[in-house]
């Protein structure tokens, strides 16, 4: 009897693609979210996959970067309403070019690591 090989968290060929030039960075590891991927290192997000396009985290630092090359802020519907992430579209070439993909994969960690230091240093709510 052959045994089927099933993958715990299968990829679409274009997360594999995106993870293998991102692998510079470290461990970068792909998780299913809804209806795309969340793409982490070190546990923390710093760029998504949604019907076949890659997002990079932003901030204020960096936002303007993307804004100027005319990429698009990732949006979503719910219930009849637009939202907004602060994620954009990443440049063309990151997915043609490994040092590209690597620099802007760079910015957007760096941008995940400063909001979770921000979580870390708000106070608790008093009770």
């Amino acid at each position: 009897m052959k045994q089927k090989i099933i993958k715990k968290n299968p990829e679409s060929p274009f997360v594999s693609h995106a993870l293998e030039l991102l692998q510079g960075l470290g461990p970068v590891r792909a998780r299913k979210m809804f209806g795309g991927y969340g793409l982490f290192l070190q546990d923390l997000m710093f760029a998504l996959v949604a019907d076949e396009m890659l997002y990079f985290k932003v901030d204020i630092n960096t936002e303007r970067s993307f804004q100027d090359q005319g990429l698009q802020q990732f949006t979503y519907d719910k219930k009849g309403k637009m939202f907004s992430m602060s994620y954009y579209q990443a440049p063309e070439a990151c997915l043609e070019d490994q040092s590209e993909m690597q620099s802007w994969g760079e910015h957007a960690f760096d941008v995940a690591l400063r909001a979770a230091a921000k979580k870390k240093k708000k106070p608790l709510a008093k009770q």
